[in-house]
């Protein structure tokens, strides 16, 4: 905790008595008018002054060394106010650095397609589009990025489900055309089986003779 430097009041209070009163006495004392005056008398009246003056000369000292204290102090608070400034403008170049840096950075969602705004205010939750966050536009952006980021989880979603569709109708569609090659297997391997009994057959029973009876008769003419 820095001291409180004193006012130019308080200065002047420390200050001791002019000691020119006491010096014009001892000067006077020295001067022909006290010429007549009894030694004793000088002399007291001379010790009174001279303890005055060293009074006065302790009280000065008194004064200097509260005075130097006093400057101490206050170039104490100053150099801690000039240390503080120094601390604050320290801080401010850095903040103003990290601010420009913020700026200059070029984020991901700036390269990302989103959602219109218009977009958003009709298929967003109403919690995402209240006034509040209307009114502040850097909740609204993380607002339309977390939009943005569940629908596209929906999306992935719903495509991994169609996918396994897919890949399910695939699996069967394979399964069926295997069940009609082999069924088309076996009616050819029937056909053919058929065929070759056929043959036999025809060629085990001859044919019949023609009967008279079967003869067709001639029309009359």
């Amino acid at each position: 905790m820095t001291a409180m430097s004193p006012t130019d009041d308080d200065a002047l209070q420390l200050l001791p008595p002019s000691p020119d009163k006491e010096l014009d006495a001892l000067r006077d004392l020295v001067e022909s008018t006290y010429l007549n005056h009894e030694p004793a008398l000088v002399h007291i009246r001379a010790g009174a002054l001279f303890a005055r003056l060293k009074a006065l000369n302790r009280a000065a000292n008194h004064a200097a060394r509260a005075h130097k204290q006093a400057t101490a102090d206050s170039r104490h608070e100053m150099d801690q106010t000039y240390l503080s400034l120094q601390n604050l403008l320290y801080e401010k170049r850095h903040l103003e650095r990290e601010i420009e840096k913020c700026r200059q950075f070029a984020s991901v969602y700036q390269d990302i397609p989103v959602h219109s705004l218009e977009e958003f205010m009709q298929i967003a939750p109403e919690e995402a589009r209240t006034e509040g966050v209307l009114a502040n536009e850097h909740q609204l952006m993380l607002n339309r990025l977390s939009f943005e980021l569940s629908e596209r989880q929906r999306l992935d979603l719903k495509r991994k489900e169609l996918l396994k569709e897919k890949e399910a109708l695939l699996k069967d569609s394979k399964a069926k055309l295997a069940t009609m090659e082999t069924v088309k297997g076996h009616i050819d391997t029937f056909m053919k089986a058929a065929t070759e009994a056929q043959k036999k057959v025809n060629d085990l029973v001859q044919p019949l003779p023609a009967t008279p009876e079967s003869q067709p008769t001639p029309a009359p003419s």
